[in-house]
């Protein structure tokens, strides 16, 4: 559980999750890292958070604690090519450095349902890590993939994750944004390496 208190803490984590902004994009793969920031959201105690307009940033977010670490929940209200400078904005704003910065996305290279977790690497061509890479003059962040497989038979990678999930998919997607739920809470409280470990057995 995410328990808001009211412990400081010197500079916070940022967690972004990647997506499109409006009711079109909402059910699409391309937006599972904003479903995955809704599961955090709804964990907040006592009472569900709301997302809110930062206005200095282009972003909706969530200002809360994940057992006494300050996090930033937030979402881009920037077009998925363009997240970069929300993100940028952010942790400019609070103040996060790179190691504290948590981006949440669709990864094609890995199964549907797969997460994984891990500390810089390339973006294999997903425009929201080029964006967030550029904007930050880094790729050292913390990512966190959401397999959604590749397209079946010659389909253009950049059609299908703007598709919405299959019926079947669909039915998983709850326990897959739980999983990486906990992966986050676990990144920002116990570390990397323990987040993998329980993380990645699963």
């Amino acid at each position: 559980m995410v328990v808001a208190n009211n412990e400081q803490q010197t500079a916070p984590f940022l967690v972004v999750g990647l997506g499109n902004p409006g009711p079109r994009y909402e059910a699409t793969r391309h937006n599972v890292g904003f479903m995955v920031l809704d599961e955090l959201a709804e964990r907040t105690s006592p009472v569900p958070a709301t997302f809110s307009t930062h206005k200095k940033s282009n972003a909706l977010i969530v200002e809360t604690h994940f057992n006494g670490a300050k996090v930033i929940l937030a979402k881009p209200r920037s077009f998925m090519n363009l997240s970069g400078g929300p993100i940028q904005a952010l942790a400019q704003f609070f103040k996060v450095p790179i190691h504290q910065i948590v981006v949440v996305h669709d990864e094609l290279d890995l199964d549907f349902g797969v997460v994984r977790l891990k500390q810089g690497g390339g973006e294999n061509g997903h425009n929201g890590l080029k964006s967030t890479s550029k904007s930050l003059g880094s790729r050292d962040y913390l990512r966190v993939r959401i397999g959604v497989g590749r397209p079946p038979g010659r389909q253009d990678p950049a059609d299908y994750v703007l598709r919405p999930f299959s019926v079947g998919e669909a039915a998983d997607l709850g326990a897959i944004c739980a999983n990486a739920a906990d992966g986050i809470e676990l990144l920002v409280t116990r570390g990397l390496a323990l987040a993998q470990n329980e993380i990645h057995s699963r």
